[in-house]
């Protein structure tokens, strides 16, 4: 089975052990060739509450937790 890993940002850990990370892309628009950042928002699991709003983290998904949980949190890459 092939796991899926991203890089993005904490932009929120106010839930119990779920983080909210923004994941950017940067894509050229079809037709205008004009480079666009699309910004995607993934909710992870974080089990210990370690991660803060700021920090650069890699996350990986996972069979659904919850709702909308799909991500698990592996390893913080830069601390802010």
């Amino acid at each position: 089975m092939h796991t899926k890993h991203t890089i993005g940002r904490v932009i929120s850990n106010k839930m119990h052990k779920t983080i909210t990370v923004a994941v950017n892309n940067k894509i050229s628009h079809s037709k205008y060739k004009k480079i666009i950042t699309k910004t995607n928002k993934y909710y992870a699991h974080d089990e210990n509450n370690e991660c803060n709003i700021g920090d650069i983290v890699k996350i990986q998904s996972h069979r659904p937790i919850s709702k909308k949980k799909r991500w698990i949190f592996i390893q913080k890459i830069l601390e802010q």
